[in-house]
């Protein structure tokens, strides 16, 4: 399991915090300051962010209408480019296929697979593997953050045939008004039943080369699993993870524990620079956000650290052989759209 953007725990904090809890309380044994929340360029471990949920649930119960409300808080911005891949997919199957295949990209504790029928098609939820004190909540915060996920997909709330699920028998209220059905309890799985013919629903906002490349992009962040050794993938993986933010080579190093020296000779012997794979994601965002056709080129060359348009221009002209302008159009045809 990879590391985590700092977002959900900052979002559990919080949440807790609005619940009469203290940050101190909620982060204690975590290895987490309060400081560090407000830091965009902070990664914490599954481990960590567990810890700050078992505070939560220790302060407030091990209570399943707390995680419903909490699911509600995971819109698909919370995601990065996981969520850009998602909304910009063709179909709901491809949504939901590309979205479990790159799961190690979310805040999800719980493993969750598709089972497709003639009929209904499920959502399985696995909370098998999470320690006492914390099922219930974060059972329910995963599939509520599905239901808020669906919600934005469609621009509307899909149809759930029924839900099943292991907790055990308590008012069904909340969940009636989180998904409208009354959901079973006490039963062997967790499952999310909805008619299979909506896996073929065209979305709303799809787009096919945004598409492409944002599984590009999600295929580099979880490629360094199980080579962590690769300060090359490290890096690539920090400037990917936070679209829009890069620190400078200095910043990184201390994250990545290292001397700038150090980092700079370690990416010389991967073959690799600094300067070159800032180049690399650069362009990858840049592709990604002029295809998505919702900022302007002054918008991408400000959230991408340029000074000047004109220096985005160049730069990307340099990247693609062509210009920003002339690369939106093209993507807009059949061959474009193909590149």
């Amino acid at each position: 399991m990879s590391d985590r953007a700092i977002v959900s725990v900052r979002m559990q904090v919080d949440f807790g915090v609005e619940h009469g809890v203290s940050t101190t309380r909620l982060l204690a044994g975590s290895g987490l300051s309060d400081a560090s929340l407000s830091q965009p360029d902070v990664f914490v471990t599954r481990e960590q962010e567990l810890t700050v949920v078992a505070n939560l649930c220790g302060e407030l119960g091990d209570r399943a209408e707390l995680g419903l409300a909490m699911g509600r808080r995971y819109h698909l911005s919370s995601y990065g480019v996981w969520g850009f891949a998602l909304l910009s997919s063709g179909t709901f199957r491809d949504a939901v296929i590309l979205g479990l295949r790159y799961l190690d990209l979310t805040y999800a504790f719980n493993r969750i697979t598709l089972e497709e029928q003639a009929t209904e098609a499920a959502l399985i939820i696995d909370n098998g593997d999470l320690p006492a004190g914390v099922g219930a909540y974060l059972l329910a915060r995963d599939l509520s953050a599905i239901a808020t996920i669906q919600h934005e997909l469609f621009d509307a709330t899909l149809p759930w045939s029924s839900i099943e699920l292991t907790l055990p028998a308590r008012p069904p209220g909340p969940f009636e008004a989180q998904f409208g059905v009354t959901p079973t309890f006490e039963q062997a799985h967790n499952r999310a039943r909805f008619p299979t013919s909506y896996l073929d629903r065209p979305l709303p906002h799809a787009n096919p080369a945004a598409a492409h490349l944002c599984e590009q992009q999600c295929e580099q962040l979880v490629a360094r699993t199980g080579h962590r050794a690769g300060m090359a993938a490290r890096v690539r993986e920090r400037l990917l993870a936070r679209p829009g933010y890069f620190p400078s080579m200095d910043a990184l190093a201390t994250e990545l524990g290292a001397t700038t020296r150090t980092l700079r000779r370690r990416l010389a012997a991967e073959g690799a620079g600094y300067r070159e794979l800032l180049d690399e994601v650069r362009r990858m965002l840049a592709e990604q956000w002029l295809l998505m056709g919702a900022l302007t080129q002054e918008d991408i060359s400000d959230r991408l650290g340029f000074s000047e348009v004109s220096n985005f221009v160049h730069a990307f002209r340099r990247w693609t052989g062509q210009t920003p302008a002339r690369f939106r159009r093209h993507a807009q045809t059949p061959r474009g759209l193909a590149r």
